[in-house]
């Protein structure tokens, strides 16, 4: 690969051609291009792979992660998304144990790491696919083409596709998997190292190559696909297969083809069956591990997949193709969600859009026919090569096997980047050979760079947050309901109902069907007392999904407030019928008693929630105020201190139990615990009152007046507390006269 090497020699400079500083200078370009993104928040899927994840925590048995899917649910549900990851989850929860919690940082900087080695990893493979595989007489492995492995180890190093996998925390799966999809790749390669007689093999080698693409596929399912990318490396760069001449012979029956050294040699066929039977056989587990069949995806995930026409899905799943290329080919307009509409479907010929599969078909055929026909074997290997890498790691993401969950993923593109690389670095260097102006492609070349660099700095910046993240996406994707669904989540956490049920509103607007917008913004309304439109938007809601749970208990809660008690009681068992494990619901079922004055019911109701949720210091609360007020102080009192062993810091449990212990005279205790409380909440009026109450009963009166009087800084409306304060005044005016 001289040739090429020589046509770029004007745009990589020699002094940088040295193997150290070559991977420094990569290594560095990487860091640079993501270390905006390192002091990030979780964003996006980060809240239910990590921080919801119970895989994460000390409490969850290591075992338990090799039958769970990567969200933490397990592999047997029918509700599992069947992304089974375990290695991934184990690296969380490392990171997560080492850094006491879950502070993103770490998990952040880990990902940044992991792309900055997989971006030098590229050198060595770059130029063993450029360069092709030769070995030194003391078994080093020889560099033939430096300057074209250090040109695309650079492009896929700054390649702006790769900032969802970097800057998002759940992209670690990709970068695993490409990690030890690239040590198995280079490891075959190493089965050649021994000896460079023609057919000899290390089979150590390649059985550790199958190995490392088993452990791929834990990181992330796409990595067992390395096995075929040895096997195509193995025909055409060790086999030395000329495709065009074998299909030639084949067709003109010529006998010549039983001579062909790819059939009469023995070590590639083992090597084929090896390679086959380690995939099958990986691939068997991997079906067996899933337990119930494929995960269900919903039409909304992926709408081609459901289409009735044959010929409208095939037209569809093309055109996603080629806006996968063009992401690669242009990536400025990146989104982190592209699905619910973001997309149109394409329904007829007379769509403008299918001049771009027509584009992409023409750009790939044209490549086809190039890596087949050239009379140049090294261009042949090259253009086979690159290809192989940008397509083979993309089969299980192009929907001709399986339905996928999505429609477009940038996070799908990283491995297959490394192909588009490969053939974008080829392009340079025979642009380079058929053109005078050299410093004219240089100058492109490193503009390209420069501009891709720039661009990952700034998209990094757009994932530290997720308000950043979300309204980034509002200009790529106007018609994705998701994108407006999530800005409005975000600003609902903020606090800013008012711009968030416009977004929301939005969000169901494009998509009628969108349930979870119809349950945030039926909440946001029911807070703000639109009792009748929550109640309609949340009917819908369970009417378009009869099993959605939240969107019950939600219905249940406006019925409530609305005095359709039998109706919102129906709807909480409703609710707790479909997800059975439910607190909330339970808790707000205890409410809707204690309104009906179903004491007994209420205390179930709320026993059950603790049960389900121990943590649940509402349902403790309201537990022991009901029995405080039905006059039950020792069982107030009992159900209290439980309370209190569960969540020991919980400054409201310990007010009601000090509630309690006052009223049964037991004041020194209560006194500690009021105290207690209000050294963790010292603002709260109400603790302030309910001491200088204690006080008042006690006899303490200079106390109590001093207790009192900080309650009415805090809160001068409230009139229990004023009517209380001027009994206690009277009382010590009463006091004063009788000294005198």
């Amino acid at each position: 690969m001289a040739e090429l090497d020589a046509d770029l020699g004007h745009i990589i400079p020699s002094s940088v051609l040295a193997p150290f500083w070559a991977k420094l200078v990569v290594g560095f370009v990487s860091l640079v291009c993501f270390a905006r993104s390192y002091d990030g928040d979780f964003v996006f899927d980060d809240s239910e792979a990590i921080i919801n994840n119970k895989d994460l925590r000390a409490e969850t048995p290591l075992g338990d992660l090799w039958h769970h899917d990567f969200w933490g649910s397990r592999l047997s549900s029918n509700t599992s998304h069947k992304s089974y990851r375990p290695l991934t989850v184990l690296t969380f929860r490392i990171n997560y144990y080492l850094s006491g919690g879950f502070y993103p940082m770490s998990f952040h900087v880990v990902n940044i790491l992991l792309h900055g080695g997989i971006s030098v990893l590229m050198v060595d493979v770059f130029s063993v696919l450029f360069g092709g595989l030769q070995y030194s007489s003391r078994g080093r492995r020889l560099n033939l083409a430096p300057r074209s492995s250090l040109l695309a180890a650079l492009l896929f190093a700054a390649h702006p596709v790769h900032t969802e996998c970097v800057a998002g925390v759940v992209g670690r799966a990709d970068l695993l998997g490409a990690l030890f999809f690239l040590l198995s790749f280079l490891g075959y390669c190493k089965a050649f190292r021994e000896s460079n007689k023609e057919g000899t093999h290390s089979t150590f080698w390649v059985l550790l190559s199958i190995l490392l693409g088993a452990v791929a596929m834990l990181c992330k399912e796409q990595g067992i696909t390395v096995l075929g990318l040895n096997a195509v490396f193995d025909i055409l760069v060790i086999g030395k297969l000329n495709v065009l001449e074998m299909v030639q012979k084949v067709l003109h029956k010529d006998k010549s083809l039983e001579n062909l050294g790819v059939l009469r040699n023995g070590g590639l066929l083992f090597r084929m069956t090896l390679l086959a039977s380690g995939g099958a056989g990986v691939l068997y587990m991997r079906w067996k591990i899933m337990g119930t069949g494929p995960p269900a995806f919903t039409e909304v995930d992926n709408p081609a997949s459901f289409a009735d026409s044959m010929l409208v899905r095939a037209i569809n799943y093309n055109y996603y193709y080629s806006l996968n290329a063009w992401l690669l080919l242009c990536p400025w307009w990146l989104c982190f969600d592209w699905s619910m509409g973001c997309i149109p479907l394409i329904k007829s010929a007379g769509d403008w859009r299918v001049i771009a599969l027509a584009a992409l078909w023409f750009c790939l055929i044209g490549l086809i026919c190039q890596a087949l026909c050239s009379e140049d074997s090294h261009k042949r290997r090259i253009l086979t090569l690159g290809l192989g890498f940008l397509i083979i790691p993309f089969l299980p993401a192009s929907n001709l096997f399986f339905r996928v969950g999505f429609v477009v993923a940038e996070r799908v593109l990283y491995l297959p980047s490394a192909g588009y690389c490969m053939l974008l670095t080829f392009g340079f260097g025979v642009l380079s050979k058929h053109t005078k102006k050299k410093k004219l492609i240089a100058t492109v070349v490193l503009g390209i760079l420069f501009i891709n660099m720039l661009r990952c700095m700034i998209r990094s910046g757009e994932w530290r947050n997720e308000e950043q993240l979300f309204r980034s996406a509002l200009s790529v994707c106007p018609l994705n309901a998701k994108v407006h669904y999530n800005v409005g989540k975000n600003l609902a956490d903020k606090g800013n109902q008012t711009a968030a049920i416009r977004y929301y509103r939005e969000a169901v607007r494009l998509n009628p069907k969108y349930v979870h917008a119809m349950n945030n913004l039926g909440n946001i309304l029911k807070e703000r007392n639109e009792l009748q439109e929550a109640e309609e938007l949340l009917s819908l809601a369970v009417q378009i999904q009869p099993d959605f749970a939240a969107a019950w208990m939600n219905l249940g809660i406006v019925q409530n407030s609305l005095k359709r008690f039998e109706a919102a009681e129906q709807s909480y068992r409703t609710a707790i019928k479909h997800r059975r494990k439910y607190p909330d619901c339970y808790y707000n079922l205890g409410r809707l008693y204690a309104d009906l004055n179903r004491h007994v019911d209420a205390l179930n109701a709320w026993r059950n929630a603790t049960v389900l949720k121990p943590e649940h210091s509402l349902a403790w609360n309201n537990m022991i105020i009901l029995l405080d007020n039905t006059g039950n102080l020792a069982q107030a009192e009992a159900v209290g201190r439980e309370a209190l062993e569960l969540i020991p810091n919980d400054h409201s449990l310990m007010f009601s139990l000090a509630n309690v212990l006052g009223k049964s005279q037991k004041y020194k205790e209560s006194e500690a615990l009021f105290l207690k409380a209000i050294k963790a909440h010292p603002n709260s009026a109400s603790y302030h009152g309910n001491l200088a109450v204690l006080y008042h009963r006690w006899g303490h009166l200079d106390l109590a007046k001093k207790h009192y009087e900080i309650s009415l800084q805090l809160d001068p409306t409230a009139s229990g507390t004023k009517e209380n304060y001027s009994l206690l005044r009277r009382k010590l005016e009463q006091k004063q006269k009788k000294d005198v």
